[in-house]
């Protein structure tokens, strides 16, 4: 037994998705096989050069190396509030509807320790992003978990959810584009979510990091675009995938103040904030010219636009996505998600994500990201068609 146990709540976590495949992945490195990894969502291009070059000037400015504020720069928020408009037409206070975060999945984390006393109940897509279910289990809520089926647009089904959880319920978690599934929301589905959670007391929490990732000319949309939004509303949104800028980390949470500022309180407490000079890059990237972002979707677009037919040609049926740079794919009968995944990474050298790592209604899934350039596509394309399934 360990001199130093771990905290239940530690112990009762499901090993991290990304971490389990990291091992599994370099067991078979360690065998010299060359990797094709489509798994972890994480683009391939560099961050633009313009954004680069404007930290490479902004960690030359002495103030910005003493600590920074929990909420962040005014002028980084100003920044995001003017993107908001520009994006979506929707008007927000920098001063008080705006928040900086250390990556959207900073604040997503932080989100239920503000709201959510122990026993509260909170509506958790699945499948999903792993950390809605962990946050809320680390603030002592349960998780209701809300199924995605294809036969439902991977929409969760409001009105399936029992009277008794909603009678404890505090917070429903949505994320259009939506990871893993790629399915994307329309105003009609967030019309509805609005008089649900209107009618339920909910707060909405909308994980909304990938709506400029996106391949028609039908933009995803903001839930804070429908009159009355804001009074319940609180959208979490991130550079990483927009402008390449993962290993970063910044994002903000913009929407009604009140849960805004539910956010300052816990990162107050808990974090130092943003460096500066992160900030001011930020700033760079949201005042680009839409060319940056046409690009990145153009690079996304083309790679979707082999590996979906490619899928197709071997006999699989993939989810055509319109948004996001991934690809849900239901498994060939006889395979589990865990198993079909093994079998590409072990017969054919290709990292794929199982569905059931994202929950229950993710099984008999996996997930493809379009981070690889084209000719590794082809070429997993081909690797597939040999070992066969």
């Amino acid at each position: 037994m360990s001199r130093f146990p771990l905290s239940t709540r530690i112990k009762d976590l499901p090993p991290y998705l990304f971490a389990e495949l990291d091992r599994k992945k370099e067991e078979v490195r360690a065998r010299g096989v060359d990797i094709i990894d489509l798994g972890v969502g994480d683009p391939d291009r560099p961050t633009p050069k313009h954004i680069v070059d404007r930290m490479k000037r902004e960690t030359a400015v002495p103030a910005n190396h003493q600590y920074p504020s929990y909420e962040g720069l005014l002028s980084f928020r100003s920044a995001a509030a003017n993107w908001y408009r520009r994006r979506f037409g929707v008007s927000l206070d920098p001063s008080s509807e705006v928040v900086t975060l250390i990556g959207s999945k900073e604040g997503i984390a932080h989100f239920p320790l503000a709201f959510v006393n122990p026993g509260d109940g909170v509506l958790v897509p699945d499948p999903g992003y792993p950390v809605y279910h962990i946050a809320t289990m680390f603030a002592g809520g349960r998780s209701h978990f809300m199924p995605l089926l294809r036969e439902n647009g991977f929409l969760p089904d409001l009105d399936r959810v029992p009277r008794p959880v909603l009678a404890k319920a505090k917070i429903l978690f949505l994320n259009y584009p939506n990871n893993p599934t790629s399915a994307v929301a329309d105003r009609k589905f967030y019309r509805k979510v609005l008089g649900f959670a209107e009618e339920h007391d909910l707060i909405v929490a909308h994980d909304v990091a990938y709506t400029e990732i996106y391949f028609d000319a039908k933009k995803p949309m903001s839930i804070l675009e429908l009159p009355g939004a804001k009074k319940r509303c609180i959208e979490f949104h991130s550079l990483s995938k927009t402008y390449n800028m993962t290993g970063w980390r910044i994002g903000f949470a913009v929407g009604n103040p009140e849960l805004v500022a539910g956010i300052g309180k816990v990162k107050t407490n808990v974090d130092s904030g943003v460096f500066q000079a992160v900030q001011g890059a930020g700033i760079e990237a949201l005042t680009s010219g839409d060319e940056i972002t046409d690009a990145i979707r153009r690079t996304y677009r083309e790679r979707r636009d082999i590996l979906v037919p490619g899928l197709r040609a071997l006999g699989l049926d993939p989810v055509e996505p319109r948004a996001t740079f991934y690809v849900w794919i239901p498994v060939p009968k006889g395979y589990t998600s865990a198993s079909f995944c093994s079998h590409l990474l072990e017969e054919a050298g290709i990292v794929t994500t199982p569905g059931n790592g994202f929950g229950k209604s993710g099984e008999g899934y996996i997930r493809i990201a379009l981070t690889k350039e084209k000719r590794r596509i082809r070429e997993a394309l081909s690797r597939m068609q040999k070992v066969g399934f």
